[in-house]
């Protein structure tokens, strides 16, 4: 496969193994185009159109042998349980004709952990696309399973979305914080979660909008929770739950020293800084939740440059919980 066919090299070099896989009928799609009535729904009939012109195929791939996971054990130390797991599951489809399939994931834990970052590594690992939803910042229970088109503003759900407009039959879908889901009166955001989490009945998942069966059975699913008993048994039932920790000290100042290494080579302007922070430096960013270090590294490279040093101080640093200094006239 070349990289026109939207097949991007693993990071030991290997291209993924794709074999296509139609997600949706044609001739349903067709016959609910032939159906709508003219100048009418035009949201639906330009979904049906893009749908025609796209076809039906996607890649659905998997690595060509078993992946190198060991940059990932030492990146993500936390999650050395989960990515046990995906390991398990990749060596069950490793030299055989069986497509992979990955049990969906919950990931427990505190907030700043890193939970959505594995999600994207994941995904990356396995060289397919990423679908990602946030629960939390959504109060519309239709964002799954899309809305009936006899609402005004309607539109397709996420599934939907990833699969048709996307490149893959197997996505990593991301629901993000699904503790949080809130629904409008008794609709229940996490209802499609029910059928599309069950391999059999995920393969002719209907989003309410465009009313066309789709196979979503491949999808792989990560969801992230802080708090597991916010979530219905059924879908803690269809889940392998993975309870997972903050990195410890030693930990977190590895994390902090790769994440430094990373930042530095990937700029230009890193030739200009020590290959390695100082100690005190890093003692301090083991006190950090990982989702903030990034943040932190950026902000003192660039206060390190303005005072016109090569390397790094704990001054440089922002400050705890990341005030602000105000900003405004004062009277």
């Amino acid at each position: 496969m070349s990289h026109s066919n939207g097949l991007v090299p693993f990071s030991n070099g290997r291209l993924p193994i794709a074999s296509m896989r139609s997600v949706y009928r044609v001739g349903d799609v067709e016959k609910r185009l032939d159906k709508l009535p003219q100048r009418e729904h035009e949201t639906l009939r330009a979904t049906y159109e893009r749908m025609l012109e796209r076809g039906a195929e996607r890649f659905q791939v998997k690595p060509s042998g078993l992946p190198a996971m060991d940059h990932l054990y030492d990146d993500l130390p936390n999650f050395a349980e989960v990515l046990d797991e995906v390991r398990r599951q990749l060596a069950l489809c490793h030299d055989s004709c069986d497509a992979l399939e990955i049990t969906p994931m919950l990931l427990l834990g505190p907030p700043g952990i890193g939970k959505t970052h594995f999600a994207r590594e994941v995904a990356q690992l396995l060289g397919t696309g990423l679908g990602f939803i946030s629960m939390s910042s959504l109060t519309a229970g239709w964002v799954l399973s899309g809305a009936s088109s006899q609402w005004k503003g309607a539109r397709p759900g996420k599934v939907f979305e990833t699969l048709v407009d996307g490149q893959y039959a197997n996505p990593v879908m991301v629901v993000d914080e699904i503790d949080k889901a809130r629904g409008e009166h008794a609709y229940d955001p996490l209802g499609a979660l029910y059928s599309l989490l069950e391999h059999d009945t995920a393969q002719a998942f209907t989003d309410e909008f465009a009313e066309v069966p789709i196979d979503a059975s491949q999808v792989i699913w990560v969801a992230t929770a802080n708090d597991e008993r916010a979530i219905p048994d059924p879908i803690l039932n269809r889940m392998n739950v993975f309870e997972v920790q903050a990195p410890d000290r030693d930990a977190a100042r590895a994390i902090a020293l790769r994440l430094y290494r990373s930042i530095r080579s990937q700029h230009d302007w890193g030739r200009q800084f020590e290959p390695d922070p100082p100690e005190a430096v890093l003692e301090q960013f083991a006190q950090l939740a990982p989702r903030e270090m990034r943040r932190a590294w950026m902000t003192a490279f660039g206060n390190a440059r303005l005072d016109r040093r090569s390397s790094i101080e704990q001054r440089d640093l922002p400050e705890a919980g990341g005030r602000r200094q105000p900003i405004g006239f004062t009277h």
